[in-house]
């Protein structure tokens, strides 16, 4: 592929070719002089004319280089500087837009490293040494391809075109944050790179529809063209293909591939039409859009209806709906707690088989914030289990950070995990420890058991498994985030300060395959929820086992 470098790199290039040029002939005349004293002639003084001829050309260039260079950084300082007053008065609720969060990694991971390699071509050991301690903290490349991936996870999953991303327009909000023709380019690069055509030609048509409309950009119409030619291609839709590749020739008859991938591609349409006995047609006159091509299938085989309960379609009506009886709520005393008599927790049905209830006032605020404040620090990627060899690993479906927190580490946990236990019945001393996750821009952890299917997962053999799910939500989210069940289509929004709570087990200890859950990508917002594990051991005559296998 042809790329055309970026602004700052070309000033830069530029620079260096001007000072090249101004010591070159700074060395040249020192030569001349040199030599005029031994050869004293007006033919050798007329080429010392033209010489400082070329030396104030080349002074006028490194000048220019100069004010150029300057101009850049300071239209970086304005535009950084109106970015961050923006993104500091109110951080969590900036990056609560997944455009926002998007940018800000790209900006770190490429746009600050091009700025400091504009800055390096003079002595600037302040910025430089800045530079290098803020670097550590950095984005790096695998960030920034995970953003990117995270934006079209969420485009996939709420049905969103690139037009609705690049302008800002995500369901119930409008923003300034835009994208432009060079960061759509970089979208479908980073889907072209991964061998994903689908978000390559989506992303591709959209930075072209923005370049087309006028908008100014660093990347070439050719190099656009030339991505999206071939990913139309690989989409198996010659006819553009072919169209498209014409438009690159007529841009550019030089183009080094163009020329041959054409005659290639009319090749494959001719052969294909005879193949058919049909005639050629035209390329559809349509612009790609989400919808013209169909998404390729991939490993979870209950992606659309897990998708579809994300954006609230599909999702059923419980038993005591369908009757048109209210939906039962209650207050709840852990079966006459000492802790719960004066006051109680108010208990909601969410569904009726398999069992699942919310209880509402869960957290205080003050409660959530010390735990926020006491994960923040300890925040790593989450992990799952490998199935095949049993060690902990991450996985693009489960995408967010957690920390694991003890009861002896604050009174506020250990005060969090013993109303856990006086609501539910059962015992928190076998359970896993609090785990709390942060889900950021897309994050989502796609349908799974939360207890270990056979054969049996020797990390649970000594308390056996994970019998219970207690999950608090500690955070509203403006849009995404539910938690679903796509077997029986129930779908529930996060609420902060409620918790939810389901048996992943039957009372025979067999798995109940109807729990099998999700978590919805994040759309709009920063969602916190903290989780409570109960396992099997200790909970014998709390929860009695049933007289068949699904009791």
């Amino acid at each position: 592929m042809w790329f055309c470098l970026p602004l700052q790199v070309i000033e830069r290039d530029r620079m260096r070719e001007s000072l090249s040029l101004f010591s070159w002939a700074l060395l040249f005349s020192c030569c001349w002089v040199t030599q005029a004293e031994i050869f004293t002639s007006i033919s050798h003084m007329t080429d010392l004319v033209y010489t400082e001829k070329e030396l104030v050309q080349s002074l006028k260039e490194y000048i220019k280089a100069e004010e150029s260079k300057l101009a850049a950084v300071k239209s970086w300082a304005n535009k950084l500087d109106a970015l961050t007053k923006v993104s500091t008065s109110d951080p969590e609720g900036y990056l609560a837009h997944p455009v926002n969060a998007y940018k800000l990694v790209k900006r770190l991971n490429t746009e600050w490293s091009e700025l400091e390699s504009l800055v390096l071509q003079n002595p600037s050991d302040g910025f430089v040494s800045n530079m290098s301690m803020h670097r550590q903290y950095f984005p790096g490349e695998e960030d920034k391809t995970g953003a990117a991936k995270a934006l079209m996870r969420l485009q996939d999953t709420y049905q969103l075109d690139s037009e609705a991303f690049s302008k800002g327009k995500l369901p119930g909000m409008h923003s300034n944050a835009m994208l432009t023709v060079d960061d759509c380019f970089d979208m479908g690069k980073t889907a072209y790179n991964d061998g994903d055509y689908y978000h390559a030609v989506l992303w591709m048509q959209q930075s072209l529809k923005q370049l087309d409309a006028g908008e100014e950009a660093v990347i070439s119409k050719a190099d656009i063209l030339d991505y999206l030619s071939y990913s139309v291609y690989q989409m198996g839709d010659l006819p553009r293909a072919v169209e498209l590749t014409r438009r690159l020739v007529a841009i550019d008859p030089s183009h080094e591939r163009a020329g041959g991938n054409l005659r290639y591609f009319e090749r494959l349409l001719f052969k294909q039409l005879n193949e058919l006995k049909q005639t050629q047609q035209s390329a559809s006159e349509e612009p790609i859009q989400l919808g013209t091509y169909i998404r390729p299938k991939d490993h979870l085989p209950e992606r659309d209806t897990y998708e579809a309960l994300c954006r609230g379609e599909g999702v059923q009506m419980v038993r005591h709906e369908k009757k048109c009886i209210r939906l039962l709520c209650r207050y709840q005393d852990g079966k006459r707690n000492p802790r719960l008599l004066l006051k109680p927790i108010k208990e909601e049905d969410e569904w009726d088989s398999p069992r699942i209830v919310r209880f509402l006032d869960m957290l205080s605020d003050e409660e959530i914030e010390k735990i926020k404040e006491l994960a923040k620090p300890r925040l790593a990627r989450a992990t799952v289990r490998d199935p095949k060899t049993g060690v902990l690993t991450t996985a693009n479906y489960r995408v967010s950070k957690s920390a694991w927190l003890e009861g002896e580490e604050d009174p506020i946990i250990d005060r969090v995990n013993q109303r856990i236990e006086d609501i539910t019945g059962l015992t928190v001393d076998t359970a896993e420890l609090l785990q709390v996750a942060n889900y950021g821009v897309g994050g989502q952890y796609e349908p799974h058991f939360d207890f270990s299917r056979r054969p049996f997962d020797s990390n649970f053999k000594g308390d056996g498994n994970r019998l219970a799910t207690f999950l608090n939500y500690m955070s509203d989210v403006e849009a995404g985030g539910a938690t679903v069940f796509p077997d029986f289509g129930a779908a529930i929004k996060p609420k902060k300060g409620t918790s939810v709570f389901w048996y992943n087990l039957f009372r025979s200890g067999e798995g109940d395959y109807r729990t099998r859950h999700a978590a919805c990508p994040v759309l709009v917002g920063s969602k916190w929820v903290s989780n409570k594990w109960f396992h099997e051991r200790g909970q014998e005559f709390r929860r009695p086992c049933g007289l068949t296998e699904v009791d």
